[in-house]
């Protein structure tokens, strides 16, 4: 009986149908950046704000003053009095009634007594000029407050991990595209409800579930693509994440021609529901079919992909080979039990870790130079785009583990250079930040694929989100290590940084080459993959070559 890739070379391993599913696919990591990425929008500074001095509504109402005059009345006396304070995180500890004057509220105080009054802490009773521009201004994110929506973006990356964890089983366990459109509908509905959530609690719990489903149509469409073309085709994954580049360039536009936060959260939500459509176009991967001994439905699959391929399957192709290994549920001692696979998990897991870790932290840590949001924000994604490019001309030539090592390396030698040059030439510490930016953007990239081949299919899912679920780990703590550490000394984070790429760099040196290797069906050959780049002497077959080596 032929083996799947033997029937896979004939049908056509990139052809008609693989290009479209590869395109339709692609579009969900244009979603899922928007996902990543839509707190810059959703908590951007609300503008000019104040603390309301209690029944200053009211008296305003009755007066008939305006935001301006009441902000006069309210924040300027105290701004005068007492010159600390910005009225933002602070009041007049007083209360207006109805005998209070409109023409002059504070007259009865004496200008000169203004400085004297007592102060006290605002919690709940802000105005805002955009009251419903960002969710600050929704919530109340602002003064003690603030730290929450630090906590917004945590819960987000937690969900995240939740997806790795859950989903990643589940679509191992169940099928690719089933559990890819269950996430898309999640993503949606979550969505819509954080949208429209009446409070910051339940905000928080639907930006939970939204992460975690967002996290299981991002990483189980990566695996469908990378399971339906051949070796040879599999730098598709690259191109996958350039549309997530893409979607971090068309971010900005959306935030700018939608004014609101609810309009916006909207606009990255609702698209998720046009991937239901894909139920009717996009299969099953046939490689997870044959490992749950679903041959027949594997076949039918390869016939389908052969004629939109313009090909025609051979008539002894009645059965392909289906996997000797036991098919169970998987779970992390799977991942650990034999020596290569061990290696291999240990490996990948902090080269997510530290490849996230380091690339949040010197976004953070550059900045965006101007005023402008939107603009910035784009060329701050524009900036990604020729570390995929590198990717796409290097990775078929001399292989993944070089370019993913010296990536790394590069990251870690440009940090550590940065953080000691001198600050009175701006230009080269940009430039040479940038440059390590680079670097670890292409690490991180390169990352996806790598993992994505030294599993096999039984556990190639569960395996790629369990490892990829560090880098939600490292995104949790990036910014808590970038300010802790600036504070005792700026550069110190970039030293830390350098030390983690660096050392990235020299682990992944261990990984085995996956150039021109089929993917892994079952752990026997993952352990016969990592042999034969050891040169022990046992027998792989070359994807290349068709041969034993």
């Amino acid at each position: 009986m032929p083996s799947f890739d033997e029937v896979l070379k004939e049908a056509g391993e990139f052809g008609r149908f693989q290009k479209r599913v590869f395109f339709l696919l692609c579009q969900t990591g244009v979603t899922f950046s928007f996902l990543f990425a839509s707190v810059v929008f959703l908590g951007q500074a609300p503008g000019n704000y104040w603390c309301r001095i209690p029944g200053a509504a009211e008296l305003s109402e009755r007066c008939g003053w305006t935001l301006e005059e009441e902000q006069n009345f309210t924040v300027l006396p105290l701004r005068l009095g007492n010159g600390s304070s910005s009225g933002e995180c602070e009041r007049l500890d007083i209360a207006w009634d109805t005998s209070v004057s409109c023409a002059s509220p504070l007259a009865h105080y004496g200008n000169h007594s203004v400085g004297n009054l007592p102060l006290t802490t605002c919690h709940d009773n802000w105005v805002y000029e955009q009251p419903h521009s960002s969710i600050i201004s929704e919530y109340n994110l602002v003064c003690s407050n603030a730290w929450m929506l630090d906590l917004s973006q945590a819960i987000l990356n937690l969900g995240f991990l939740a997806g790795a964890f859950t989903l990643g089983y589940a679509a191992d366990r169940y099928g690719r595209i089933l559990i890819y459109l269950l996430s898309c509908l999640g993503v949606g509905i979550c969505g819509i409800i954080v949208a429209f959530a009446p409070n910051f609690t339940v905000f928080l719990i639907f930006r939970f579930l939204q992460g975690m489903f967002g996290k299981g149509t991002w990483m189980t469409c990566y695996v469908i693509v990378t399971e339906m073309v051949g070796s040879d085709q599999r730098i598709v994954g690259i191109v996958i994440q350039i549309f997530f580049t893409l979607g971090i360039m068309i971010l900005p536009g959306i935030a700018y021609l939608v004014p609101t936060w609810q309009g916006i959260q909207l606009a990255i939500s609702l698209p998720n529901f046009l991937f239901l459509l894909y139920y009717w176009v996009v299969p099953e991967s046939p490689r997870w079919l044959l490992t749950r001994k679903k041959g027949e439905k594997a076949l039918k699959i390869m016939h389908n992909i052969a004629k939109h391929n313009g090909k025609y399957l051979s008539p002894h192709y009645s059965e392909i080979t289906v996997s000797n290994e036991e098919v169970s549920n998987p779970s992390f001692l799977d991942l650990v039990r034999t020596p290569q696979m061990r290696r291999n998990t240990v490996i990948l897991m902090y080269a997510w870790f530290a490849s996230a870790l380091i690339y949040q932290g010197l976004v953070m840590r550059l900045g965006i130079v101007g005023g402008n949001l939107y603009l910035d924000f784009f060329i701050s994604g524009a900036v990604e785009l020729p570390a995929a490019l590198l990717i796409l001309v290097t990775i078929d030539r001399i292989g993944r583990r070089l370019p993913f090592a010296i990536s790394s390396i590069v990251a870690g030698i440009a940090c550590l250079i940065t953080a000691f040059l001198p600050e009175d030439i701006p230009w080269l510490k940009t430039t040479v930040a940038t440059l390590g930016r680079l670097g670890i953007t292409m690490a991180f990239e390169i990352v996806y694929l790598v993992n994505t081949e030294l599993y096999p299919t039984t556990l190639r899912n569960f395996g790629v989100s369990l490892c990829s679920s560090l880098c939600d780990l490292g995104g949790i703590i990036a910014p808590f290590l970038l300010f802790r550490l600036a504070a005792i000394w700026l550069e110190l984070p970039l030293i830390i940084f350098s030390i983690l790429a660096v050392v990235c760099g020299l682990l992944v040196l261990l990984l085995p080459e996956t150039k021109g290797i089929s993917l892994p069906e079952t752990v026997e050959d993952v352990e016969q993959l990592s042999s034969h780049f050891g040169k022990c002497g046992k027998k792989w077959k070359h994807r290349d070559t068709n041969s034993y080596i």
